[in-house]
């Protein structure tokens, strides 16, 4: 692939942790620097005058990149910001229930746990066997485990700890025929598998520009359906705020910001076009399902999926120190990537991003038979 001198990533580190924070390129990181530069020209013309135009401009090229009316879209720092504004605005009471799995993101975790201690709401963590089988049998399983009392479904479209791709589509379309409002925790979605709002049917869809599609730290979106959009409130009451003001204007319009971030995302999604990145995507899945071929063959333990993953895989290990298996793949090896335990079992989670080469990814496998060993 031969955009790895695009990106600013160190050379003396292997860098095969993307999925955390992600890599912004040279080219969309001067863009960055560029808006950086026009707001501190001139902090009042741009974010009281100009901003009115930008904003917007930016807001309908993402829209058109996600299939979505720009009106169901707002600019956020991050997702975790996007589903706190909808989870926290949700008119639950004692004895609702919220399901989701046990395979969410930490901080999600912890809105659900906020939410559901001031509304008294009740927290219903499926649980997701693996390996994983198959979607059908994800949604009948995952199903089971709704009841009468179920409110609001909130689950991740690509998990943070297994990597693994659920299939929202046909969990919202159910939760839809049964009146469940879902939320969908997209943060590895946008950038590493085509991301279709229209078709997937979510009521609230919250993703990263920053992972990735490779834009600057501070880039997400917020997506609600018309219907559940008088509902969201946002975290900051500020000037966007006042009477009869829409759900563009309540959410995006939060005081002095630098939105350098949201106006860098269009320069993303053409940098990743221009550069047939659908061919990326294709041929950093194969790197990374050639190494959980391996790994497991190697210690002789199961996928947690065969294909149900797209450039980040998880990939379990024997039974170690995970704290310092990380430690010495970092400190003697200079890898950046993940350790940690997945249940009772330890695991790596690999991210493979178009500046990663098949030779970083043999050398981490001889980094852990010497370490495993």
């Amino acid at each position: 692939m031969p955009v790895r001198d695009d990106f600013l990533i160190r050379d003396d580190i292997i860098f095969l942790n993307h999925g955390s924070f992600g890599a912004c390129p040279k080219p969309v990181f001067a863009e960055y620097q560029a808006w950086q530069l026009e707001l501190e020209r001139q902090p009042v013309e741009f974010l009281l005058r100009r901003r009115s135009e930008l904003i917007p401009n930016a807001r309908r090229e993402i829209a058109e990149y996600l299939n979505a009316p720009d009106d169901e879209v707002v600019f956020v720092t991050n997702v975790t910001f996007g589903l706190s504004a909808a989870m926290r605005s949700l008119p639950l009471a004692a004895g609702d229930q919220i399901l989701t799995t046990n395979h969410e993101y930490g901080a999600v975790d912890r809105l659900m746990e906020t939410v559901a201690k001031s509304t008294g709401a009740d927290i219903v963590r499926h649980q997701i066997p693996l390996p994983y089988e198959s979607d059908d049998a994800f949604v009948e399983g995952f199903f089971t485990s709704a009841t009468v009392k179920t409110k609001v479904i909130l689950v991740s479209h690509i998990t943070s700890p297994t990597a693994l791709i659920f299939p929202v589509r046909k969990i919202c379309q159910r939760a839809r025929e049964m009146g469940i409002l879902t939320v969908i925790d997209g943060a590895h979605a946008p950038g590493q598998i085509p991301l279709d709002l229209a078709d997937i049917g979510a009521d609230v869809y919250s993703g990263n520009f920053h992972k990735w599609l490779c834009a600057p730290k501070g880039s997400a979106f917020l997506h609600v359906r018309p219907e559940s959009q008088e509902m969201v409130d946002p975290l900051v009451i500020s000037h966007g705020c006042s009477d009869g003001a829409d759900f563009i204007e309540r959410l995006e319009w939060l005081g002095t910001k630098d939105i350098a971030a949201y106006l860098s995302v269009p320069s993303a999604i053409a940098y990743q076009r221009q550069r047939n990145w659908q061919n990326v995507r294709r041929v950093c899945h194969q790197l990374a399902a050639d190494l959980q071929a391996q790994l497991c063959d190697r210690y002789d333990l199961p996928r947690l999926s065969v294909n149900q993953f797209a450039q980040m895989v998880t990939i379990p290990l024997p039974d170690c120190d995970v704290g310092a298996v990380r430690d010495r793949l970092y400190d003697e090896y200079r890898i950046e990537v993940p350790v940690g335990r997945l249940g009772q079992h330890c695991a790596i989670r690999v991210s493979v991003q178009a500046y990663n080469t098949r030779e970083e990814l043999q050398f981490l496998f001889k980094a852990l038979e010497e370490i495993l060993n």
